[in-house]
């Protein structure tokens, strides 16, 4: 005994609004089925249908789906959330009654059927009864896109997509955290959307595309728009910043130098700040080692350079900015750390590059980061410390160190030794045994944040100096630096000293 055929549900996704941009297969899905199903507010006047118009046959059954409310002011028991509920479980219902008849039901869906739409609820009470096929329409944000004729991404950027419902705050945070975002679902959301591009800073380059593909498109920047001219068919566009211009027709500004931290190591301590100044960025200039930890973007122009050079390549930055183009010069760790903040600075102090602006951008430092692995070493008053003689006399190095120990107080060592540089250690393990006990704890991190990472704890007068090299930091404690007896890699500086 044969069983009866059901029908099958297709969730055909009819695109942004153009007619002519429905796939090829929607259209025949469409022009093929039984009963053609669309969703409507209360007016009556469904988009979808209008846009589908062109590939319905005489003969269909149509089932016009009638939202019950399009805000969330309801007398409905259940509120909002419930009238809704019980409209799409009525609506399921009225499908199957289709369905199970044995005729095919093609659910019309603006944009793409799984993407923000009606669809997907429909698809979760009826395909797990039913034969059931998605039919992948265009979005309106590649409709949007299209018409700014902007790339809203390329390489590694990230895009973000954002319904303008979410709470204003939410919308801030995560409009400063992505390389470009499509925000969608504006009409009554829109004040509380610019708003939080406004709090981003990112309401300059935003720009505003409403029924994208139609015949009534508008595009503007996303400034200009009144409240209360915004249906719910527009979308908010923020290009990435390699791809982000003004929205208003201003000339372009002058160049700039930004002067960067990439932190220690690990990409996950570069700040978002940080990360948008690069994406900015015309021209990267910096020390080659660093520079590749940069991903490549399109168009953007690298200068790499030795690690001897900083004068010469705070010039190079400093011209390319008098010429307008935006730099970013690139450091690891903190840039005003023993790094290239104070060389753009004072190379820019020059007549020639008076009026070249200047920023700088913080970055987790090496010494943070090492002290972070441990616990507080540095929690309470410490230094930080160089022993590279390269830029200045050892007998300087010397008398630091003495100072800073003979203070009883924990400190940081960078640049602890190199290839040409092999002595230094020793010397200051003499330094600070001659004011500090032998048990004093020393932390030896090396390439921390980064692929070989290894930090340990070891007694001051144990610390051996062939095992530090150009890619380690040293942290030297002090009387109040205290090592956990029950772990020996929990350490951490009280914040009380003395009697107090």
């Amino acid at each position: 005994m044969s069983t009866a055929r059901t029908g099958k549900l297709w969730g055909v996704g009819i695109g942004p609004g153009d007619p002519d941009l429905v796939t090829v297969k929607a259209a025949r899905v469409i022009g093929a089925a039984d009963v053609v199903a669309f969703h409507s507010a209360r007016h009556g006047n469904s988009i979808s249908r209008g846009v589908a118009a062109p590939y319905l046959r005489e003969g269909q059954i149509e089932e016009h789906l009638v939202y019950p409310v399009t805000t969330e002011t309801i007398d409905h028991p259940g509120g909002y959330h419930g009238a809704m509920e019980e409209f799409y479980e009525a609506a399921a219902e009225r499908l199957a009654v289709h369905l199970a008849a044995g005729r095919d039901v093609a659910l019309l869906a603006a944009g793409d059927p799984l993407f923000y739409s009606s669809y997907m609820h429909m698809h979760k009470r009826l395909a797990h009864r039913f034969d059931a096929e998605v039919v992948p329409g265009i979005t309106s944000i590649s409709a949007a896109s299209a018409a700014l004729g902007t790339p809203l991404v390329e390489g590694d950027e990230v895009l973000t997509v954002l319904p303008g419902t979410l709470p204003e705050p939410e919308l801030e945070r995560r409009l400063r955290d992505t390389d470009a975002a499509a925000v969608l679902k504006l009409g009554r959301t829109y004040p509380a959307v610019r708003q939080a591009l406004r709090g981003s800073e990112r309401l300059a380059e935003a720009r505003y595309v409403e029924r994208a593909s139609t015949e009534r498109q508008r595009i503007s920047a996303a400034a200009d728009v009144a409240d209360g001219d915004v249906p719910y068919f527009a979308i908010a566009v923020v290009p990435s910043p390699v791809n982000a211009h003004p929205a208003h027709d201003e000339a372009p500004g002058p160049g700039e130098v930004v002067v960067i931290g990439l932190g220690p190591g690990d990409s996950a301590w570069t700040t978002p700040e940080v990360q948008l100044a690069l994406a900015d960025a015309t021209d990267l200039v910096g020390y080659t080692t660093y520079l590749d930890r940069v991903p490549a973007r399109h168009g953007q122009r690298r200068h790499a350079s030795d690690n001897r050079v900083e004068a010469e390549r705070a010039a190079m930055a400093l011209d390319l900015a008098k010429n307008g183009a935006r730099v970013a010069v690139v450091s690891s760790g903190d840039p005003g750390v023993f790094a290239m903040a104070a060389a753009v600075l004072e190379v820019a102090e020059d007549e020639q590059w008076r009026g070249v602006p200047v920023r700088v951008l913080p970055g987790v430092t090496a010494a943070n980061a090492v002290a972070s692995r441990v616990g507080a070493p540095l929690g309470h008053d410490y230094a930080v410390l160089s022993l590279s003689d390269r830029l200045k006399p050892w007998e300087v190095v010397e008398r630091r160190v003495s100072a800073v120990v003979a203070a009883d107080m924990a400190f940081a060592v960078y640049n602890p030794a190199s290839k040409s540089r092999t002595w230094q250690v020793e010397r200051l393990k003499e330094l600070v045994l001659a004011h500090r006990a032998p048990e004093t704890p020393v932390i030896v991190g090396r390439d921390v944040g980064g692929p070989t990472e290894s930090v340990a704890v070891v007694r001051l007068d144990e610390l051996d100096p062939a095992a530090v090299d150009m890619r380690t930091l040293l942290i030297v404690g002090a009387s109040t630096t205290h090592v956990s007896p029950h772990d020996g890699t929990r350490v951490f500086t009280s914040r009380r000293y003395g009697t107090q």
